[in-house]
């Protein structure tokens, strides 16, 4: 199986360094970010092993738009006709599929390396582009899965957003705004690091069991806790 269950009704789609989360919901499945270009395939694969088809995702949901997590949303998009969402700030990306704001590697010498190895911060970079449906602003509650709560939190991307989901005492989608690679720790970039240091505090505050990244494997237990430690 490609998708792995973290806690009912949430699945994780690894996609090689990035990950893709898939949200049941009895009124129509939603998508946490797309991966990379050329994803789509894989994506829809493991929604069918899941026994769904592509009509049934119903929702995409951009947590932000740099092009490992965009970068096979409008392929997705055409297949399952899904509604697109992500913030304004970063809007204007997804739909030209171009325009990437740079990006700095965080501090400290083995994300430096990391960095420069797999991250190209080239603002000329291209990406297929598609239309959003949907701008989301920081606090409101989309009515998808019984509700997602929308948390900016730039500093990696300007219109990054955090989603988080009451189920199972508390479920928070933390995008890139950290990683949970070796460790829980910075992102390897950020476009504006004191920015994301004050995202994480931010997130530091909040309660919630499990947590999930964009790269990296899920917390599934007292994640806030670790959060508080590292940056509360």
């Amino acid at each position: 199986m490609l998708a792995e269950l973290i806690v009912n009704g949430l699945y994780v789609i690894p996609l090689g360094s990035v990950n893709t989360f898939l949200l049941e919901s009895p009124d129509g499945c939603a998508l946490i970010d797309t991966g990379v270009p050329n994803s789509a395939g894989t994506i829809l694969k493991a929604i069918t092993e899941l026994g769904k088809k592509a009509s049934d995702v119903k929702h995409i949901i951009l947590t932000h738009a740099h092009p490992d997590h965009i970068g096979s949303f409008a392929a997705l998009k055409q297949v399952t006709g899904a509604k697109v969402y992500i913030h304004q700030l970063d809007a204007g990306i997804a739909t030209s599929g171009k325009g990437f704001r740079p990006i700095f590697a965080s501090p400290g010498l083995l994300n430096g390396f990391m960095f420069r190895k797999f991250i190209n911060p080239s603002s000329s970079i291209e990406v297929e582009s598609a239309s959003i449906d949907r701008l989301v602003i920081d606090g409101e509650t989309l009515p998808i899965a019984d509700g997602l709560k929308a948390i900016h939190i730039p500093g990696h991307s300007a219109g990054q957003l955090a989603f988080f989901w009451a189920k199972h005492g508390g479920v928070m989608f933390v995008a890139d705004a950290c990683k949970n690679l070796m460790g829980l720790s910075w992102s390897l970039g950020y476009e504006d690091f004191e920015e994301g240091k004050r995202s994480l505090k931010k997130l530091a505050q909040l309660e919630f069991q499990v947590a999930c990244f964009g790269h990296g494997k899920s917390i599934s237990r007292q994640a806030s806790n670790q959060f508080r430690k590292k940056w509360g």
